[in-house]
């Protein structure tokens, strides 16, 4: 067990140290220019279409579910203990390095969750798609898009989600004493209740959650940022100092701020991952594009709004100083330090609808890769049942192992989503240019796959034959 552990933790090394962090920024580098900018650009667009989709009556999913599906995701303990963990072993220097990633990574989801819209397949009155459906439509490579479905499978719906309940048992056991077994069995039972409720009920629960859970938690935030307004100034100055290794006492070396903030932010985001477009594909929109945007706020949401909460509340706290490892219990005291001992308690609830939205949306990045491979019920339900022991199994182990294992298959489901969306980036290139060639004409963009010269979108043929 212990090589095998060793393995795992050098292959990790490499993987995250090396090989992915010089391709995600290269590669969020080139989609940035690609696009000409487009996260930037098109930011007013981003936020009128997340309005237009969150007062959308359609039948399927719309496009605000959609968003709040994969930013369910996204938004879970990495933003709180993450957060934490890279200013204690990064220095606080490492926020300006995990702000820099997402301002380049939101090009690549801007991607990513295009072609997924494009090549997304109709499932009854919904639809699903992601990298593995994209793989095997537009690269012909059947081979590759399994491999990719079963990485993401272990990976989001079972090691991850054992991860998550382990988070929210341990918060409730250190604030409440709650019984970790009792938990698991509270915690399980709900999953079980949601997850075989199909996808509107995860698109339902998610929709209320995400916006409740974020909201209390920036406007915490904002409000010590607030009584702490004077200090703000010297906190962005320290940011920016240590970045550069120009303050060294306030934290590590210039590597180690860059490293463990490129690290934590890819982590919390996810753009270029290949999992957001699993949620991404289940909108119902008249043009791919529209999606590809939400989803490029999505990293913004995630990085730039709820990540800096966190980096904030610690560094005007001044607790960043303390030698306090455990991400949680640094928020956690930091948090009591500005608000007082209530807010310790308030941080338990905000972990448990953190974690427990990212067991939702984990669970649905499964659901639509096990259905890519077979299609049969009885194997959505198998994993199912194995989702739930997982969660109850996850509530009352020690995952320093799993979360080893998940690091290694997101590694490697990265790389593969990373090749893929390289070889069809002119795909997503020529389908903005068609979207800004009929918002510019003042119409409301509509998808046809022939007027870009693609085939095998067949979601948007049926749609473009019944008109």
């Amino acid at each position: 067990m212990k090589l095998i552990e060793t393995i795992i933790g050098t292959a990790n090394t490499y993987l995250w140290s090396y090989i992915l962090i010089a391709m995600l920024i290269g590669i969020g580098l080139y989609f940035t220019v690609r696009t000409k900018f487009v996260q930037f650009r098109m930011v007013g667009e981003m936020f009128r279409l997340l309005g237009e989709g969150a007062t959308d009556n359609k039948k399927g999913v719309s496009s605000f579910q959609a968003f709040c599906i994969s930013t369910a995701s996204r938004v879970g303990t990495g933003n709180l203990a993450g957060v934490a963990i890279a200013i204690t072993t990064g220095g606080p220097g490492a926020v300006f390095w995990m702000w820099l990633i997402a301002l380049i990574g939101s090009a690549s989801a801007f991607v990513e969750s295009t072609l997924a819209q494009i090549y997304k397949v109709k499932d009854g009155d919904t639809f699903r798609g992601g990298p593995a459906y994209y793989m095997e439509k537009a690269l012909n490579a059947r081979w590759m898009g399994v491999t990719f479905a079963v990485l993401i499978s272990i990976t989001f719906g079972l090691a991850f989600n054992s991860v998550q309940a382990n988070t929210i048992t341990g918060a409730f056991n250190s604030s409440f004493g709650v019984d970790k077994t009792v938990m698991a069995v509270i915690l399980s039972v709900v999953t079980a209740i949601i997850i075989f409720g199909g996808l509107k009920r995860v698109a339902k629960v998610s929709e209320i959650m995400v916006p409740v859970m974020a909201g209390a938690y920036i406007l915490v935030a904002l409000y010590i940022m607030v009584t702490n307004l004077t200090e703000v100034p010297a906190v962005f100055t320290l940011i920016f100092k240590s970045a550069f290794g120009l303050e060294e006492a306030a934290g590590g070396a210039l590597g180690a701020a860059m490293m463990n903030g490129i690290k934590r932010g890819l982590f919390s985001n996810e753009a270029g991952m290949g999992s957001a477009p699993n949620a991404a594909a289940t909108a119902d929109v008249s043009h791919p594009v529209k999606q590809g945007l939400i989803q490029a706020l999505g990293v913004f949401v995630d990085t730039l709004v709820i990540c800096s909460s966190t980096a904030f509340i610690i560094l005007l706290s001044g607790m960043y100083t303390s030698k306090e490892s455990d991400g949680i219990v640094l928020t956690q005291n930091a948090l009591e330090t500005s608000m007082g001992s209530w807010a310790g308690i308030f941080l338990s609830v905000i972990v448990l609808l953190f974690a427990f939205s990212s067991i939702v949306g984990n669970y649905y990045y499964g659901e639509s890769n096990i259905e890519f491979m077979n299609s049969k019920k009885k194997y959505l339900n198998m994993y199912r049942v194995l989702v739930v022991a997982m969660v109850a199994f996850g509530s009352l182990a020690s995952l320093d192992f799993v979360w080893s294992l998940a690091d290694m298959f997101m590694g490697l489901m990265a790389i593969i989503n990373l090749i893929a969306i390289v070889l069809l980036g002119k795909i997503a290139f020529n389908a903005l240019a068609d979207y800004q060639k009929q918002k510019r004409a003042r119409k409301n963009p509509v998808f046809r796959p022939s007027d870009i010269g693609i085939t095998n979108a067949e979601a948007w043929e049926a749609n473009q034959n019944q008109h």
